[in-house]
């Protein structure tokens, strides 16, 4: 199959980027490696993976791209992750996260492709939510930009749907971990937790560390990406753990995994921060038949074992 992954040299990319080749697809991935590396993409590139340099804002660019790829489907990672700088400025946060998928969308709708697999994120669309688990049929109420801008994106998928029939299909994610993870975004807490611990220094924890998120492991992550391929279902769909840790937990597995005290230092809380956030993944299993494989003891030693790993390259 012929595949194009936007976002393709960042954390979450470029492990899809690794799945893809390895089942035998012939892949292209596009990234601004404003925050994507290309580092990640060395493996895949030596095996097939080509790389575009590009900026999704760039609709010309990102059309001829697509039109040269003939992708079959589009895995749409690409975006504006950092919650701070979309509240800062969320008229440039937008310009990526609404703007860029437009874009995308226009390239498909121009070029053919079959599907689109668009990328979104579970707690900052749902903000403060009075549900835990977090169904899809809640109410969205983001507290940040960033899950404004998001939610918008999400909402021109469906028109492209009922305007063009372009099938696609939005994953909002949990918190994802794992290897080549940059310390971005909320779920960034673990990578900086992990690469602390490797250099022996302190955790701080913004808060009081009592709030909760719903952590998935990136490989979680990539399987639920080919299981909405495959489908035809579209619509939104959580992906997650459904269950809540908090980040003293955090802190404590990770001591224990690495056989130390680790010691944390409080800080005060930062604007936009939700207190609690699971998703409940009924749908996901139930229509796209994806489960989560890796628990967060699992998910955070194999995060810290690579952290480890890259500090002695």
């Amino acid at each position: 199959m012929r595949t194009l992954v936007t976002g393709g040299a960042g954390f979450i990319g470029s492990n899809l980027v690794d799945a893809l080749i390895e089942r035998g697809d012939e892949v292209v991935a596009i990234d601004d490696l404003s925050t994507g590396r290309e580092a990640n993409l060395d493996e895949a590139r030596s095996r097939g993976a080509q790389l575009q340099v590009l900026d999704i804002r760039d609709g010309d660019a990102l059309s001829e791209a697509v039109a040269q790829a003939r992708p079959e489907v589009i895995f749409h990672l690409a975006a504006q992750i950092d919650v701070r700088k979309s509240i800062a400025d969320p008229a440039w946060d937008s310009t990526i996260n609404v703007g860029g998928t437009i874009n995308v969308l226009e390239a498909a709708r121009r070029h053919g492709v079959a599907r689109v697999v668009n990328s979104s994120t579970g707690g900052a669309i749902y903000g403060d939510a009075e549900v835990i688990p977090s169904p899809e049929t809640l109410t969205p109420l983001p507290e940040a930009a960033y899950g404004q801008s998001k939610l918008s994106a999400e909402g021109y998928l469906g028109l492209y749907e009922r305007l063009y029939g372009l099938s696609s299909v939005t994953l909002r994610y949990g918190n994802v971990y794992g290897p080549r993870q940059d310390p971005l975004g909320e779920a960034g807490v673990i990578a900086i937790f992990c690469g602390a611990l490797a250099t022996g220094r302190r955790a701080t924890i913004f808060g009081d560390g009592k709030q909760t998120r719903d952590y998935v492991y990136v490989g979680d992550v990539v399987g639920a990406n080919l299981k909405a391929a495959a489908a035809t279902a579209g619509g939104v769909f959580n992906i997650g753990t459904q269950t809540e840790t908090s980040v003293l937990d955090l802190v404590e597995i990770l001591g224990g995994l690495a056989g130390v005290d680790f010691e944390a230092e409080l800080a005060p809380a930062r604007l936009g921060e939700l207190e609690c956030s699971c998703l409940d993944i009924g749908q996901a299993q139930s229509v796209l038949g994806w489960e989560p494989t890796l628990a967060i003891r699992e998910g955070l030693a194999s995060t810290l074992e690579a952290s480890r790993a890259s500090l002695h390259r």
